[in-house]
Formats: C-alpha cells, sequence, structure tokens
C-alpha cells in the first residue's frame, strides 16, 4: 500500500516527473489561470443566483404545492407540479433579480444588503436587467406551455406588481410599503391553484389572504430588527416613521386578521378537514402568543426581540400549508 509521502519519493512508479524538477512544475504553472478562469466563472454563477434570493423563492414554493393538492382534492400530476415550481420559481427569480437592480443604491447603504450581488458589483447593472428580463420572459413561456394561459398571466402579473408597484412606486413612497406590495408574494397560490383547476376559487383567495395578511407581521418584524438600515437609506417602512407601540399594535390586528382567515377553509368553505383545522389553530394561537407577546415587551419598555416572532413566522406559514396539504390524505 503506497501513501501520498510514498507517491512524492517514488513518482518513476506512476510516471511522474519528479517533485522539484521543471516538468513537474510546469503543469501547475499551466493550469493556474485555468483554475483562476473556472473560479471566476463559480463565481460569476453563484453571484447571479444570489440575484434571485433563492430563499425567499424557498419559501413562495411551501405554499405553492399545497394549493395544488387542495386544488386536485389530492395528488397532482408530478409533472404539473414539476413544470409548476420551475415556472413559479423563475417568475419569482426574476421579480427578486429586478428588485435587487432598482434597489442597488439602497442596498449599498444597508449593511444588511451590502452583501447582495449588485452592491459589491460582483453583477453589472445592465447584466442583472438583462437576466431578470430573460426570466421572466422564460417562466410566463414555459407556464403557458405546460399549465395554462391563466397561470402566465398571473405569473407575469406577480413579477409586474413586485417590480413596478411594490419596488418603484410603494418601497419608497409609503409606511404601507410592505402591506400592499406584499400582495406580489400570495400570487403563488393563485398561480398553483390555477395550473390545476384552470381557475380561481374561493378557497385558493383564502389561502392568498392567508399569506397578505401575514406578510406585514412577518416583515415588520424583521423591519423593527433592521431600523437604522431603512432609515439610512431613507425607506420609509412603518418601524421607521411608526413608535414601537403602534408598529407592535399592527403586528398584533394582522396576525389576528391572518388567524381568522386561516381557519375560513374550515367554515363557511368547509374544503379542509380536522387535520387542518388542529395545526392551523395551535399554530395560529402561538403566532397570536409571539404577537402580544412582542407588543407587551414594548409596552414594558424592554427589548423587543422581534426576530422571534420572525423566525416563528416562517415556521407557521410552512406548517400551517403542509397541514393544507396533508389534509387531502387523511
Amino acid at each position: 500500500m503506497t501513501t501520498l509521502a510514498d507517491d512524492a519519493a517514488t513518482p518513476a512508479v506512476r510516471g511522474v516527473p519528479a517533485a522539484g524538477s521543471a516538468a513537474a512544475q510546469e503543469p501547475a504553472v499551466a493550469t493556474r489561470p485555468a483554475a483562476g478562469r473556472a473560479g471566476r466563472a463559480r463565481a460569476t454563477v453563484a453571484a447571479y443566483v444570489a440575484l434571485t434570493k433563492p430563499r425567499i423563492i424557498e419559501l413562495l414554493l411551501v405554499t405553492t404545492v399545497p394549493a395544488m393538492v387542495l386544488a386536485a382534492q389530492g395528488m397532482p400530476p408530478l409533472g404539473l407540479v414539476l413544470a409548476t415550481l420551475v415556472g413559479g420559481s423563475l417568475a419569482a427569480g426574476s421579480a427578486n433579480a429586478l428588485n435587487c437592480w432598482y434597489d442597488r443604491d439602497i442596498d449599498v447603504v444597508m449593511h444588511r444588503t451590502e452583501g447582495r450581488p449588485l452592491a459589491r458589483d460582483a453583477v453589472s447593472p445592465r447584466g442583472a436587467v438583462v437576466f431578470g428580463l430573460v426570466l421572466g420572459a422564460l417562466s410566463v413561456a414555459l407556464l403557458g406551455v405546460t399549465t395554462n394561459a391563466l397561470s402566465a398571466l398571473l405569473a407575469l402579473a406577480a413579477i409586474a406588481f413586485y417590480v413596478v408597484v411594490y419596488t418603484a412606486l410603494l418601497k419608497r413612497r409609503t409606511s404601507q410599503n410592505i402591506v400592499w406590495g406584499g400582495a406580489a408574494g400570495c400570487m403563488p397560490v393563485l398561480i398553483g391553484w390555477s395550473a390545476v383547476t384552470g381557475t380561481v376559487s374561493w378557497a385558493a383567495v383564502v389561502l392568498f389572504l392567508v399569506v397578505f395578511f401575514w406578510t406585514p407581521p412577518h416583515f415588520w418584524a424583521l423591519a423593527m430588527r433592521f431600523r437604522d438600515d431603512y432609515a439610512a437609506a431613507d425607506v420609509p417602512m412603518l418601524p421607521v416613521v411608526a413608535t414601537p407601540a403602534v408598529v407592535a399594535s399592527r403586528i398584533v390586528a394582522y396576525s389576528w386578521a391572518m388567524v381568522g382567515t386561516s381557519l375560513l377553509l374550515v367554515w363557511p368553505l368547509a374544503v379542509s378537514g380536522a387535520l387542518y383545522t388542529v395545526v392551523a389553530a395551535g399554530v395560529g394561537a402561538v403566532f397570536l402568543r409571539e404577537a402580544h407577546l412582542l407588543q407587551s415587551r414594548v409596552r414594558r419598555g424592554v427589548a423587543a426581540a422581534p426576530m422571534r416572532l420572525f423566525h416563528w413566522s416562517i415556521t407557521y406559514l410552512a406548517l400551517l400549508f403542509l397541514a393544507v396539504a396533508l389534509d387531502q390524505f387523511v
């Protein structure tokens, strides 16, 4: 058996030049530029992927498949699910890349976003906008061919709404930016539902509204943590322009609206059963508890710890929509 030391000491056994010879050194010198090019290529690919904000896409897709399962009242065809997920991912990636392009000036200012590709010049502005537009075109074309025209139009509407209405018109002008702009993040539910049925029903609207009411508590908790960032960038997120008490009270109000809306699938729509009822009530109660605890901490003047609610909000959405899907098989 040979070891690494053996290989270095007896290169002739493998037909390799001696370690200290010029012949042994030439390949290393010759491959260095190639290795450098490969590294730069990987870094460029990683930068373009980062433009799409993959973690946000993951969260959006969590709502797509359960909506499809509920629409089909069982498991839809796997090919349809995959096509919808790919098309939805491309649409979300397009919207996020164009958002990064438009917001590149404030991303440099904010510590939370200073590592984004455009903020650190890893991608050119032209490259980012072309990339975003190409992803958008691919998403609409793919959904139009593999699902139906309604799903494709909803994907196009989601991209346009996020980029034009939220990013360009609302984000820098009003503290209600995330309330109305967040509607774009609710669209995967409608896209998934319409991919299965070709229509949008009241149950799909309820799922849309759950995500709609979920978005402000989720994002305002994050904005409370990064208030100074948004203030430095002159972005009027609610925690920048309102007192912590006002922000906390709005978080509580939207949390109650979210939980109440989630139970509409049980009554009066009656499209979900016992499993969903138990999970929706349970995780909703935890969400409300966290929202009220946040409000209590703010009123007492102690550290608000908003990231507790932020992290739980992600878990809440995942568990709720998992229950939407699993309930169809119980």
